[in-house]
């Protein structure tokens, strides 16, 4: 399953900010995604997969996989599986979900895996507030990645 990016971003219209994820802490970059959308700025995020989930290795995979196992496949509650999925998922989870303002907050943002032919040319935007570099001093981390292969999902190239 292939995305049409040009019509994906077409929805946005051409005023939307791109931010490559990859160095990034997840959870900063996601409340500072979060915020921006409710000001009404509209974001694409590009390389979702490389973003960062401070925390050893086995105690990260644990508590997703217990998300994921959560509920039933008929009823839910469904957790992703998908690096651009799960990065939407905990960006909505930093958002006033069940209200209209919310919702329309969540509606501006985009997110792919990797870097879409139709922005290759645009300048991204880093967060300083958000870089692993900048802000841990732990050495036990994962990457996003890593996290959906630990849950079943295949990258095909």
């Amino acid at each position: 399953m292939s995305v049409n990016v040009d019509r994906v971003l077409k929805t946005l219209g051409e005023d939307f900010k791109v931010i490559d994820a990859d160095g990034h802490i997840l959870g900063r970059l996601s409340s500072y995604i979060a915020k921006r959308l409710l000001e009404g700025e509209k974001i694409v995020v590009v390389n979702a997969e490389k973003a960062i989930i401070t925390g050893s290795p086995e105690n990260v995979f644990e508590r997703y996989k217990e998300k994921y196992d959560r509920g039933s496949k008929e009823k839910g509650p469904y957790f992703p599986r998908h690096p651009e999925k799960i990065f939407k998922r905990t960006v909505r989870g930093m958002l006033p979900w069940k209200s209209r303002r919310g919702r329309e907050a969540f509606k501006r943002l985009r997110v792919f895996i990797g870097v879409p032919d139709a922005l290759k040319g645009r300048e991204f935007q880093k967060i300083e507030q958000a870089l692993y570099e900048r802000v841990s001093r732990t050495e036990k981390y994962v990457y996003l990645a890593d996290v959906s292969k630990h849950l079943g999902f295949e990258v095909r190239a």
